[in-house]
């Protein structure tokens, strides 16, 4: 199973993604055709690659391939590319966990 975990923090009454947790692989299917992973896998990255290739947000990101697991986290207040490119990954998610429940958690965390 996968589980996600998206962070929010408020500043000034704003309420924003400051950064995310993924951990395991859904086991939808074998290594190589589980959709579910794949689908999730290429929202994680596409996101993190875009935020550090469109803006000039500074984070930090760890990812350990094997377990599936990829802690990422803003270091400061998001602008409004980085906020945009956060809302569409909780969109997919939320997109791919209404289909398979059975396969992923999707949790949000106040930090």
């Amino acid at each position: 199973m996968v589980n996600v975990t998206i962070f929010k923090k408020e500043s000034c009454g704003e309420s924003y993604i400051s950064g995310f947790h993924f951990s395991g692989h859904a086991g939808f299917a074998e290594s190589g055709k589980d959709i579910v992973c794949a689908g999730i896998s290429a929202l994680v990255l596409t996101t993190i690659n875009s935020i550090e290739t469109f803006t000039d947000e500074h984070f930090t990101c760890e990812v350990e391939e094997a377990s599936g697991d990829v802690q990422f986290s803003l270091i400061d207040i998001p602008g409004e590319k980085a906020r945009l490119l956060l809302d569409s990954l909780v969109l997919g998610v939320t997109g791919i966990q209404e289909t398979y429940k059975q396969y992923i958690t999707l949790n949000f965390r106040e930090v």
